[in-house]
């Protein structure tokens, strides 16, 4: 999944150059910026929401099964027959517990940061478009989201890594399936 992801980041901020560099002059493919943002940005918006998902599912994954090892009446799901000492499991899902909402942490507001200036940046480009704001304004906004994109890219590009290789540890400390979530 998060080789999938990573492909979809790619492909994300190579459509937000693209749109970018229409909207400055430097390339012209026949469309312009406007009718390119368009598609544009339902598809950040699409990739946001998925990454954002991603490292939520990875966290409650992780919360779940530490949930499992504390409570001991659901070693079952975890075991086919539970040992006797759980302390190195339990050590090992804490450092789990704690990267997993690190990733989180890392990630998410840099997402949210992404989605708000972009959409402030779309609807400004429309008034602009009317003549209700300035071109500085809605160019303005557009930096700012253009530069939260590639801080927040290489976050999750970052914690997906992270994240993908902290799934397949966990999952062989327990046997399971590395398909399984």
């Amino acid at each position: 999944m998060a080789y999938l992801l990573r492909f979809l980041l790619l492909v994300m901020v190579l459509g937000i150059s693209l749109t970018t560099s229409v909207a400055l002059g430097w390339l012209d493919v026949g469309f312009g910026h406007i009718q390119l943002a368009i598609p544009t940005f339902m598809f950040v918006i699409f990739i946001q929401a998925f990454v954002m998902f991603y490292f939520i599912g990875v966290a409650r994954l992780v919360e779940n099964v530490w949930n499992a090892l504390n409570s001991e009446a659901n070693l079952s799901e975890l075991f086919d027959e539970p040992p006797a000492d759980l302390e190195p499991y339990m050590k090992k899902v804490a450092r789990y517990v704690h990267e997993s909402q690190l990733s989180k942490r890392q990630t998410i507001p840099w997402t949210m940061l992404m989605l708000v200036l972009g959409t402030i940046a779309f609807l400004l480009g429309g008034a602009h478009d009317t003549g209700l704001v300035a071109k500085v304004v809605h160019s303005g906004v557009a930096y700012g989201f253009l530069a939260s994109m590639l801080i927040g890219f290489g976050r999750q590009w970052y914690y997906l890594g992270k994240s993908h290789l902290l799934l397949r540890e966990m999952k062989s400390l327990f046997g399971m399936s590395h398909d399984a979530m």
